[in-house]
């Protein structure tokens, strides 16, 4: 099923798809605080452009830790 690009809010599996983890991975990254995400209703739905702003930090760990 292809992704929209112009959804605000995707399901924790759009999410993890958009990631290239699975939905259990995803699922911990929310627990742990480091994906963000938000609840609607009884649903929990993740902001589509916090998957970006997630890779950044991590490609920004990883350049300052490579960095010595």
């Amino acid at each position: 099923m292809p992704s929209d690009p112009t959804l605000a809010l995707l399901t924790v599996e759009e999410a993890a798809r958009r990631l290239g983890v699975g939905r259990t991975v995803c699922f911990r990254l929310i627990a742990s605080g480091d994906l963000e995400s938000v609840t609607v209703g009884r649903l929990r739905r993740v902001p589509a452009d916090a998957v970006p702003e997630y890779v950044a930090r991590l490609r920004k760990a990883h350049r300052s830790n490579t960095t010595v």
